[in-house]
């Protein structure tokens, strides 16, 4: 089956509002086999909207729209979609209940515009809303059928979940297919040196389709695989995750889209290992990534932002000397802060960066996108300057950040 979604609004068209709708229901289809064809955005018009849903209706399945069901002027689903249909909008007793005991349950004062939000499009079902004023409605125009939602995120959410996902699934019977989206996630390279390593994959693997999304600064490889044999499906998919593998090595950093800090997190959990971070150009940027995943408690120690060279030499035991001689951004200096971060907290690993994150501070000899990373560990400890020919101060910012993540994980694997 393939289907459309159609979020509606000016706000949204404009970009006032951001549709989070549609990635949410697309997502959704897909769950259950239906294939997403195309995601549009109409504003409040009704001949503009009306003229969008008989196109949709002459070439898909199933369609799902959001927003304007409300009681204003310009909520204009409704109305929209009985001129497509060509028919008339009429009072639905079961719609005007629902909007009558929302706002009795809540104590509010039931209004004629509340009314407007009970005139449906003869013939609709009216898809009654427990979470909100507005009640949705499905109607056949042309070969398809649709299904109007709320544009409130969570009265869509709610529907979609429980009344809209059940009626596709019925309308699918025997004919269900599978769908089934896997995301590796990799680092190391840029977007275009992993497509050129992907070249001949969709000559091995012809049923899946391949996809590359660049979220800096990972790479991730997306594989889509739609068929009607749910473990054949699931053995292509591995067989195609272990090519990938083979190709990337340890550039890969999970098969499930999980992001490099879970799989440093995953690998200190397993070695009952912990970590202690040192971090001056990157401002707690580490810390933060490790952190924000649940459980990190387990491995995480300690976090000093050590900005100056008098806290570095002061709480890290940097030797005076040693900035003295070759600066904070210095082989030298990483690796030192890194030993005092492990020596302080009495963690297994030691990880420190210092560099320069730009826009201005570089030299010819530093220049901006130079970080030096240190690691100390069981196996003693060692530091590497890298150069990464970023102007952007943010971007410096995560790619020094990952690159010392990316250097514990190897490490640890």
């Amino acid at each position: 089956m393939k289907a459309e979604i159609l979020s509606t609004g000016d706000e949204i068209r404009s970009g006032a509002i951001v549709d989070s709708n549609s990635a949410y229901i697309a997502q959704k289809l897909e769950e259950i086999g239906v294939e997403v064809i195309r995601h549009i955005c109409v504003g409040d018009d009704v001949d503009m909207l009306a003229s969008t849903l008989t196109e949709i209706g002459n070439h898909s399945d199933i369609a799902v729209v959001t927003g304007g069901l409300g009681p204003t002027a310009d909520d204009v689903s409704a109305v929209s979609a009985a001129k497509a249909a060509g028919v008339t909008l009429i009072l639905d007793k079961t719609a005007l209940a629902s909007v009558q005991n929302f706002s009795k349950a809540r104590k509010r004062f039931f209004s004629e515009s509340n009314k407007k939000q009970a005139m449906l499009p003869a013939g609709a079902e009216c898809l009654t809303n427990p979470v909100g004023t507005a009640p949705g409605f499905s109607l056949k125009i042309g070969k398809c059928i649709f299904f109007f939602l709320p544009g409130v995120p969570s009265e869509m959410q709610y529907m979609l979940t429980e009344m809209v996902m059940l009626r596709i699934k019925k309308l699918q019977g025997n004919t269900r297919e599978f769908s089934e989206v896997r995301n590796i996630v990799t680092f190391g390279l840029t977007e275009s040196a992993t497509g050129e390593k992907l070249t001949d994959f969709s000559r091995n693997f012809p049923c899946l389709k391949l996809g590359l999304r660049a979220k800096f600064p990972e790479i991730h490889i997306k594989l889509y695989a739609r068929g009607n044999d749910e473990k054949q499906l699931y053995d292509v998919l591995d067989s195609a995750s272990d090519w990938i593998l083979e190709r990337f090595g340890k550039r890969v950093v999970s098969l499930d889209g999980s992001p490099l800090e879970t799989a440093v997190g995953n690998l200190l959990r397993r070695q009952k290992a912990t970590v202690a971070i040192a971090e001056s150009c990157t401002g707690g940027l580490i810390s933060h990534r490790l952190t924000d995943i649940p459980g990190s408690s387990d491995y995480f120690l300690f976090s000093a932002v050590t900005y100056s060279n008098d806290a570095k030499m002061n709480l890290l035991g940097v030797i005076p000397s040693i900035l003295e001689r070759h600066g904070a951004v210095h082989e030298h200096t990483a690796e030192m802060m890194a030993q005092g971060a492990k020596k302080i907290s009495g963690a297994t690993y030691g990880l420190s960066t210092t560099g320069i994150a730009g826009p201005s501070g570089g030299t010819v000899e530093k220049p901006v996108g130079t970080v030096c990373i240190g690691l100390a560990g069981p196996k003693g400890s060692r530091a590497k300057r890298y150069y990464f020919p970023f102007e952007n101060r943010l971007m410096n910012k995560q790619i020094f950040a990952m690159t010392a993540l990316d250097i514990l994980r190897r490490e640890l694997m």
